[in-house]
């Protein structure tokens, strides 16, 4: 079985991978939480209620307005982050014999980038859990951060980097998947998606729709598009005859590149700028992921700039 080389995610150690907003979990560390407790974090001031403690009465603000208020405080609290891995036949594009991090395929590449993540979590105690799907839920996790369930975690990644035939053939059914899951996730998060968003035109509307799902049950959303921008996206062939097979219906297609060429650029277009205005609108963040860059030229400018945002 193909082991992930944990001496990669190394550098990742010294970045802090804090969310914006507000996040729960298990124990005191680096990110806010909702409930209120008593650390050093002053959230707002409430009248105070006569027979209770008076430890949390400011006594400053009773000399100037002599009035009691009882000080509440945010406590702080490790993040919670589901990771969300389409296992779909497409992410197997394009087909290699032995896909590793230095020749990855689309599911190659959300595996190590995941992993990364993962490793940054773990240094900071935070819960991390793993869903997987196609056009159903293949493996759902909750979230821990125990050093036994990240061993979990990562069996069940390394489980993906085993090539699959040309010949499975598992599609995609991203609107509805996202929307289980969203019912799934019982307590805000942060929310990462993996995946190509390549889904049927005519569920454009229920896909978006299912991400407003995520953003309206609380949670924070970044979405990773994960795909080969240099066939993908631009297109770039030699203008010779090709034989284009779907690797989700296996549906095979003969023809020229430059007979399709601006049709296909144009549908491609379009897709991307509705996804980044849909992003925009519901606050998901949104992030290229070009397997032909390494992933550290994707993983590492993100996680820097959140450092510095949040």
């Amino acid at each position: 079985m193909p082991v992930l080389d944990q001496s990669q995610f190394e550098r990742y150690s010294p970045l802090e991978f804090i969310a914006k907003q507000v996040v729960e979990g298990f124990i005191t560390g680096l990110h806010k939480s909702p409930f209120h407790g008593f650390s050093v974090e002053f959230a707002e001031h409430r009248l105070y209620n006569p027979g209770e403690s008076i430890r949390n009465i400011d006594w400053k603000l009773f000399g100037r307005s002599d009035r009691l208020y009882v000080k509440r405080f945010e406590e702080e609290t490790n993040l919670r982050c589901q990771i969300f891995i389409d296992n779909s036949s497409s992410m197997y594009y394009p087909v290699i014999n032995k896909p590793d991090i230095g020749n990855p395929n689309k599911i190659t590449f959300s595996i190590y980038l995941t992993a990364a993540l993962m490793f940054l979590l773990r240094k900071q105690r935070d819960a991390a859990g793993l869903s997987f799907f196609s056009d159903s839920v293949e493996l759902h996790t909750q979230c821990k951060s125990s050093s036994v369930h990240y061993k979990y975690l990562y069996r069940e990644l390394e489980k993906l980097l085993h090539p699959v035939s040309p010949e499975t053939r598992k599609k995609t059914a991203l609107a509805q998947v996202i929307h289980e899951l969203a019912e799934r996730i019982h307590r805000r998060s942060l929310v990462l998606i993996f995946s190509d968003m390549f889904e049927n035109s005519a569920e454009t509307e229920e896909l978006f729709s299912a991400l407003q799902h995520l953003k309206h049950n609380k949670h924070e959303v970044v979405l990773f598009q994960v795909v080969d921008k240099k066939k993908e996206v631009e297109f770039i062939y030699e203008n010779r005859p090709y034989k284009f097979i779907d690797l989700e219906s296996g549906q095979e297609v003969k023809l020229f590149p430059e007979e399709v060429r601006q049709q296909y650029l144009k549908g491609i277009e379009k897709f991307r700028k509705d996804l980044v205005l849909r992003c925009g609108q519901y606050k998901i963040d949104l992030v290229e992921a070009d397997i032909n860059a390494s992933f550290n030229h994707v993983l590492m400018p993100y996680l820097v700039k959140r450092s510095m945002l949040y």
